[in-house]
């Protein structure tokens, strides 16, 4: 859904930028929390990592702190800029504002609804929610807000006022389906197969298309699900995650390149790549590979 991200600098460490940005907003987060149940510290992660604390294009030239698209139903002003294709529209508002109450109603579309079902304290369980219903489509995403808050603190304002915390709701739930337990790897959302495993089944359970699960998992219907294997229902990223950076995987006994980019939650193709590896190469004990 999302437009540009910015890319967060001294990841994980504090900037002047960003504890100025939060001052200036944490209040409007509060009081979009207060009104439509969103946690703050949900909204201003978001608004710090879409806008780069307000200084990325959308957000100068258009008041857009989320990248929100123009979509359907949009009878307001846009600007045009390259994304996931070029020359893409997003959203202006006539201030910062404008831009805090609509990204509170576009969260409260069905899409996301089962965000709401989640304990309000539990930021976690948020920012890997709106990766799953595909708010994003940046594989760290979930991730990079969990940082942001924690780096900051940001949870704290998911607090009242008087720093009592609130009472959860009765009913809490996680981002999950039935048998099979959602799982992040990458940032990616997965679950972990079991042993009898069908691509039919798991796409009735996950409500994922099977052409969708074959693709994301880049199998055709005839592969056999082994228990234990990831099974991805996003597509998946280009490299492993950045801890990954200098680090060499080991092949092991009976590890192929399908199943060693399955475990890091990347695509076949680029694993071949990064390792100047031909598609008829075929790993072997003790070989090295990187991931990232």
């Amino acid at each position: 859904m999302c437009g540009i991200i910015v890319s967060l600098s001294m990841f994980g460490q504090r900037n002047s930028a960003y504890q100025q940005y939060i001052e200036q907003y944490k209040s409007a987060a509060i009081d979009q929390m207060r009104r439509y149940k969103i946690p703050a510290s949900i909204t201003l992660s978001q608004a710090l990592l879409e806008s780069g604390a307000g200084s990325s294009y959308l957000a100068t030239k258009a008041n857009n702190h989320f990248g929100i698209k123009v979509g359907v139903g949009w009878n307001g002003s846009y600007v045009k800029r390259d994304d996931d294709s070029k020359g893409e529209r997003f959203r202006k508002y006539k201030n910062v504002a404008e831009s805090y109450e609509d990204h509170s109603q576009f969260l409260l579309k069905d899409r996301y609804k089962r965000l709401f079902l989640l304990d309000p304290l539990d930021y976690k369980a948020w920012a890997r929610g709106l990766k799953a219903c595909g708010y994003a489509t940046l594989p760290t995403y979930a991730e990079r807000l969990i940082t942001i808050i924690e780096t900051y603190e940001l949870h704290l304002y998911d607090e009242d006022h008087h720093g009592m915390r609130r009472k959860k709701k009765e009913t809490v739930v996680s981002v999950e389906v039935s048998r099979h337990p959602v799982t992040y790897v990458n940032g990616i959302a997965c679950i972990v197969a079991r042993q009898g495993d069908t691509w039919k089944e798991l796409a009735k359970e996950t409500k994922v298309s099977k052409r969708k699960l074959l693709s994301y998992n880049e199998v055709d219907e005839d592969f056999i699900i082994p228990a234990g294997m990831h099974i991805f229902l996003a597509k998946k990223a280009k490299k492993a995650e950045a801890k990954y950076k200098d680090t060499w995987h080991k092949v092991k006994s009976g590890e192929s390149m399908y199943s060693i980019s399955q475990y890091y939650g990347i695509r076949l193709k680029n694993l071949y790549k990064m390792n100047f590896k031909g598609a008829d190469y075929t790993p072997v004990t003790g070989d090295l590979l990187k991931v990232r």
